[in-house]
């Protein structure tokens, strides 16, 4: 790999990054030492390093050596610390890189600490600061504070401290705006640090650096502290650990709310279009999530993230929305900027239009979450036992409703597997109120459960197909229907028969497109994949299942992060990383083979 002394580089492949997050916001760090996105202070900030989107004017952080290099890279083990391993014919160097946190928890600023160690021979490394322009929404200037490069975007303030990182020079007028950018080179045992600080419309501290040093140890400490909590002993151990770190850093702890993927905008498909911003809580992800945090005997997550859908819920009442803003807001349209967008593929958008949209699975998702919660051993309040009833009798009256479906589609259908949502809504209702942890007379909603499992049965299964149908009168095929596998809607005939439809007609080996059509519009979608996989384990194809998984968690990038979706012909990673979704779906099928999977037939699939 050589360096690249053009500014504004094309980005090739989405694979090549890495996410480390503190709680509050996400960085993605490149294979070239590159940090192309970080919003801050939050995750839903308007980014000031976003380069990845923006390649003239988004700004980056860049740390690279200034000759011919190989790079490794790696978490460090059960943390989101990141280290990657510079390699050149002098010498070679190694790069820590974390949002640090602080002794009680995140800091109240966000911190971006870069450690850079001399490992054998001598490595010379270049380094640049350049803030971008938030999407062409402010002009970013610099000025000289106590010795510092102060770095201003707006109510954006940047400083820039370190030590043994080489004399400073800062520019009022680079080729894309101001920056500051400095050169050292390290030798063996040496060890120099850069150290990037944010607030917006707050004072801002300079940090000291010996005190950064210590930070990015606490900071792994942390992390290890976390991962020492998480229970998991089984198959794809590693990638199921790693899955649950990447979740964990889309875990927004002011609130608990928990986004569904860190960035916006990456593109869908090489047409466009379908760019999204993913930077909120759906009530789906944050479900799912939470079904899987308590799997693992996570206690704090589980509550912090139900508390707040609950309240959130309660608060913006009476209707349920499909998502929320990390702090609990209803999100009302969304905005598109002038800039180009990955690889020229736009358009660059904040917000998201989903908003408005009935979608009815997810009532099934936000009885599944308390559900999952009350068969731990937690109580319910007053207040939102009596919100839930409500919601089942609302579930009642709406499922026979037309709407958007899992994929916030804008033909408005009676989607089959929205029906099989509000199916699992009901009768997770039932089971609720039967062990007293809701209010309510459950004959209601019994009855309305068993009408929809006939409606499903009557409209959204076509002998023709031999499947269950993505809506009535159609031969389309929907991998949200596997869902249902897990749910217990159904576990017999006809999802095996659907399993084999699905994987026939929307197959690309062991990937899978989301519903019919898609092959010509986008590429295959992650989650789907790893749906099929536990669905397989759920109807008793257990060998199946384990091979399906053994062959999708090669699909994951050198550290084991997925993007939402994988081009089926050479691996690229398309759409928003890390996605929750689809590292929920490594999560859940993992899970799912090891409980009903006999034991030992997964011993033996390790000899």
């Amino acid at each position: 790999m050589s360096r690249n002394d053009d500014a504004r580089p094309r980005h090739r492949d989405l694979r090549e990054y890495a996410p480390i997050g503190d709680g509050r916001t996400i960085a993605l760090v490149g294979r070239r030492g590159q940090i192309d996105w970080l919003p801050v202070p939050s995750l839903d900030s308007l980014p000031v390093f976003a380069g990845i989107l923006d390649a003239e004017t988004g700004g980056r952080i860049e740390l690279e050596p200034d000759e011919e290099y190989t790079v490794r890279r790696r978490y460090v083990a059960r943390t989101n610390v990141l280290q990657t391993t510079f390699t050149t014919a002098s010498g070679r160097a190694r790069v820590t890189d974390a949002l640090v946190t602080g002794v009680a928890g995140r800091l109240p600023w966000a911190e971006l600490a870069r450690r850079i160690e001399g490992i054998s021979g001598r490595v010379r490394f270049r380094w640049r600061v350049q803030p971008g322009t938030r999407f062409q929404t402010a002009a970013p200037w610099i000025e000289k504070r106590d010795g510092a490069s102060i770095l201003r975007v707006g109510d954006i303030s940047l400083a820039v401290v370190g030590e043994g990182h080489g004399a400073e020079h800062p520019e009022a007028d680079g080729d894309a705006g101001p920056l500051v950018q400095g050169e050292f080179t390290t030798s063996e045992g040496s060890r120099s640090i850069l150290v990037l600080v944010g607030t917006d419309g707050e004072p801002l501290h300079l940090p000291v650096p010996a005190n950064v040093q210590r930070g990015i140890d606490r900071t792994i400490d942390g992390w290890r502290a976390w991962s020492r909590e998480f229970s998991y002993d089984g198959p794809w151990q590693d990638l199921v650990q790693r899955s649950s770190l990447a979740l964990k850093l889309l875990v927004y702890a002011p609130t608990g709310a928990i986004a569904a993927a860190a960035t916006t905008s990456l593109p869908e498909s090489p047409r466009g279009g379908k760019n999204w911003d993913y930077r909120f809580a759906w009530v789906r992800d944050l479900a799912y999530t939470t079904h899987a945090l308590v799997r693992f005997g996570l206690r704090e997550e589980t509550h912090a993230a139900i508390s707040w859908l609950l309240q959130t819920i309660r608060r913006n009442g009476p209707e349920l929305h499909v998502f929320y803003s990390l702090r609990g807001e209803v999100i009302d349209g969304s905005r598109e900027h002038d800039v180009a967008g990955w690889q020229g593929i736009g358009p660059v958008v904040t917000g998201n239009p989903a908003h408005g949209q009935l979608q009815l699975g997810v009532y099934g998702d936000l009885f599944a979450i308390c559900r999952t919660y009350v068969e731990a051993g937690n109580i319910l309040d007053v207040a939102t036992g009596r919100s839930l009833a409500a919601m089942a009798d609302r579930t009642c009256d709406l499922w026979r409703q037309p709407d958007s479906g899992m994929w916030e589609l804008a033909e408005l259908r009676h989607y089959t597997s929205s029906k099989m949502g509000c199916w699992q809504a009901l009768n997770d209702a039932v089971f609720l109120v039967e062990q007293g942890a809701i209010p309510g007379s459950p004959e209601r909603w019994r009855s309305e459960r068993d009408r929809i499992a006939a409606w499903v049965a009557e409209h959204g299964w076509s002998d023709e197909v031999g499947s269950y149908v993505m809506y009535p009168g159609s031969g389309d095929l929907d991998t949200s229907v596997l869902l249902h596998a897990e749910s217990g809607f159904d576990r017999g005939e006809r999802m095996a028969a659907t399993i084999d439809a699905i994987s026939r007609d929307l197959g690309a080996g062991p990937l899978l497109y989301r519903y019919s059509g898609m092959d010509q519009e986008e590429h295959t979608f992650v989650a789907s994949a790893f749906w099929r996989a536990g669905a397989l384990a759920c109807i008793g194809r257990f060998n199946e299942a384990v091979a399906a998984m053994d062959e999708l968690v090669g699909y994951a990038n050198d550290v084991g992060i997925f993007a939402e979706m994988i081009a089926e012909d050479d691996g690229a990673f398309w759409g928003n990383l890390p996605q929750a979704l689809s590292h929920l779906a490594v999560v859940s099928a993992a899970l799912t083979i090891r409980e009903l999977v006999p034991a030992r037939m997964l011993r033996d699939r390790e000899r």
